[in-house]
């Protein structure tokens, strides 16, 4: 965007469509404000328009974006010049001379200055008669008429057109010496706005003037205070055309430090690596790729520290270039990739996966949110590790027995609970706290911690029954029985267990003899109802069929009972209330 308003500047310039220009370099200047280049044009513009303060503005703000090129320097010069700051002009003229001796635009600018200079300080001179064509020659619009001719635009790339050019507006006096020369006879026409003839000065097609009336005495004996000599206004530069050639050259050499840097890298050949990619950043300082590309050599050899302050760097001069989105989230993971490898605690994390964070906000990309997840997921492992404390775990589970025998459940909960924190691999607080559970009515809980309790330890009894006593309580006298009887595959005679299968049974055969009253029945069913097994038994073909078998096929139904899987079924069903035998 910005070098497309640039463009458009530099075509408005070249036409002589001065204020056009401003708007365009201004615009460009707006999407890329550190961008020297444009307002150093935009200077250039406003002193094309004798608008000398903006164009020092301008200038002083290219000097302070780049101190080390020449160019502001002249832009500095001529705004100075113009406003008749002959020792400012002469001063930035010589700092430009500093870091370029030989340019031709400053040593031009420095000997315009020197002469302003002097005019200025020998005002009792007597003036010499004016020049017929001095006046054309005067001022900055010399080189915007120029620019704007097609013809005349050719002649400002060739280096003696323009220093003839210069001469003569530096001394009108000197046109004489180069009336041979056509370009210069072309350019004149193109200042006076008239066409000359082939042929020289005898065919020169000359407006009408007043000549300037001959002296009646000779100039001493003259009483009338003669006009001092004109000081020479700043000619605006010329705007620089090979500046996006240079600009792409520049460009292609830094790609091929890049390239040559990849080949390195894929080699790992990491030194030569970073010598190339550091050679395309000085090349060129507006491509952010170099900088990441480095900092991926820094990563593999592990100098996380210097990979992340690449990565900041990237991030921080590719906001100024608003360098693409994608870009930036390379950088921030790259810097969180880093932050991860430096991590020695659980603290350590968080600043990685901050910026993992602000990757995914600049570009949701699958790799970073796999990274972050697994920083989160090292986090909470190392947390877990760095607050493992078995003694004071047995410490917290014996204060929740406490509590629980003087019937303090939920106290009696949060020690458990502190317990685990400390020791998650303790099946002892999964059972204890999944009675507390069990006595607070929350099931769900109890069951849970209850079959956590099992997986840790599948030979302790204490886990089968605190299971089985949740599912006895939700009524799932079926599935209790089941806990039960796995309990006592690890542990036959324990009484808990076998009371546990008791009462199963009993429920059992409660339901198979229909003794539930119409309301118990009622729930039963629409808790059965909800339970995904009941749900594939009534859903399956088979079934359907036995259960209509049963009802009206008693010789089928005979049949039936000698399978033990669809007889499983229907106890379900019977335990459930959905099926009753009489």
């Amino acid at each position: 965007m910005a070098d497309e308003a640039k463009a458009k500047g530099n075509a408005a310039f070249s036409s002589g469509d001065f204020n056009t220009a401003i708007k365009h370099f201004t615009e460009a200047i707006n999407l890329s404000p550190t961008n020297h280049v444009l307002y150093s044009n935009r200077s250039a513009a406003y002193a094309s328009l004798h608008q000398y303060d903006a164009a020092l503005s301008d200038a002083k703000k290219t000097v302070d974006l780049k101190p080390d090129w020449s160019k502001g320097y002249s832009r500095l010069g001529a705004a100075h010049l113009g406003l008749h700051q002959y020792e400012d002009a002469l001063s930035a003229y010589k700092k430009g001379l500093e870091i370029d001796p030989n340019n031709e635009a400053l040593k031009s600018g420095l000997a315009d200055a020197q002469s302003a200079a002097t005019a200025s300080a020998s005002r009792a001179r007597a003036a010499p008669p004016p020049n017929l064509f001095g006046d054309a020659f005067q001022g900055p619009e010399m080189w915007a008429k120029l620019t704007a001719d097609p013809t005349t635009r050719v002649f400002l790339q060739q280096p003696d057109f323009v220093k003839a050019m210069q001469e003569i507006q530096r001394n009108p006096s000197k046109l004489n010496e180069h009336l041979q020369d056509q370009r210069v006879m072309q350019a004149l026409g193109v200042l006076l706005n008239v066409k000359f003839k082939a042929g020289g000065r005898d065919g020169m097609e000359v407006p009408e003037a007043d000549s300037p009336p001959a002296p009646s005495q000779p100039a001493k004996q003259e009483t009338k205070k003669t006009d001092p000599v004109p000081e020479p206004e700043p000619e605006p530069e010329p705007m620089d055309i090979t500046e996006e050639k240079e600009k792409k050259e520049k460009k292609e050499k830094a790609l091929k430090e890049k390239e040559t840097g990849n080949a390195a890298y894929k080699k790992k050949d990491f030194e030569t690596a970073i010598q190339h990619y550091t050679e395309a950043m000085e090349i060129d300082d507006e491509d952010i790729s170099y900088i990441t590309n480095r900092a991926a050599v820094y990563l593999e050899m592990g100098k996380y520290e210097d990979c992340i302050k690449d990565c900041e760097k990237a991030v921080e001069r590719g906001r100024e270039l608003r360098a693409d989105y994608k870009m930036i989230a390379k950088a921030l993971t790259r810097k969180g990739t880093a932050l991860v490898k430096m991590a020695k605690c659980s603290k350590d994390y968080e600043p990685a996966i901050e910026t993992f964070q602000k990757a995914l906000t600049e570009h949701r990309n699958p790799d970073t949110l796999k990274k972050l997840n697994d920083a989160e997921k090292a986090k909470k492992e190392l947390e877990q590790q760095e607050y493992f404390d078995p003694k004071i775990a047995d410490e917290e589970r014996e204060k929740g027995n406490e509590c629980f025998k003087q019937q303090k459940y939920p106290e009696a909960v949060k020690h458990y609970t502190e317990s685990l924190r400390r020791n998650p691999k303790d099946p002892k607080a999964y059972s204890n706290r999944a009675a507390c559970y069990t006595k607070l009515g929350a099931l769900p809980e109890g069951l849970k911690d209850a079959e956590k309790c099992i997986e840790l330890d599948p030979t302790f009894s204490k886990g089968y029954t605190r299971k089985g006593a949740v599912q006895f309580f939700m009524k799932e006298y079926d599935k209790a029985l089941e806990t039960y009887q796995e309990g006592l595959k690890h542990d036959p005679n324990n009484q808990e267990l076998l009371d546990g299968v008791r009462r199963c049974v009993e429920q059992i055969n409660r339901a198979t003899r229909g003794d539930f009253s119409p309301e118990e029945l009622k729930e039963r069913q629409a808790k059965a109802m909800q339970d995904p097994e009941i749900q594939n038994i009534l859903s399956d073909p088979v079934m359907r069929q036995v259960l209509v078998d049963f009802q009206e096929n008693p010789k089928a139904a005979q049949e039936h009972t000698k399978n033990p899987m669809v007889m499983n079924k229907i106890q379900k069903l019977v335990t459930a209330g959905i099926v009753q035998l009489r």
